[in-house]
């Protein structure tokens, strides 16, 4: 299944490595620029045990791909 999430935060992206670590295809979106260009280098943006691991393995595997931001506007 391909799952979008808006919001990288503390709900939204360790909702979206869940489902990713579950086999689905999940894409991510923020508005924040500093908290997407975070992820896609590898880092993460919050603490959660366990959550850089969980995402690195999604990430290799495909599930979780480049995310990118989205502005106010395209939300409304």
């Amino acid at each position: 299944m391909n799952i979008t999430i808006i919001g990288t935060g503390y709900v939204g992206l360790v909702t979206g490595a869940c489902l990713a670590d579950l086999g689905n295809h999940v894409f991510c979106l923020d508005i924040d620029q500093a908290k997407i260009d975070l992820l896609n280098s590898g880092g993460v943006p919050i603490y959660e045990p366990g959550l850089r691991e969980v995402i690195e393995r999604n990430v290799e595997a495909g599930r979780m791909p480049q995310q990118v931001t989205i502005n106010e506007r395209q939300l409304a």
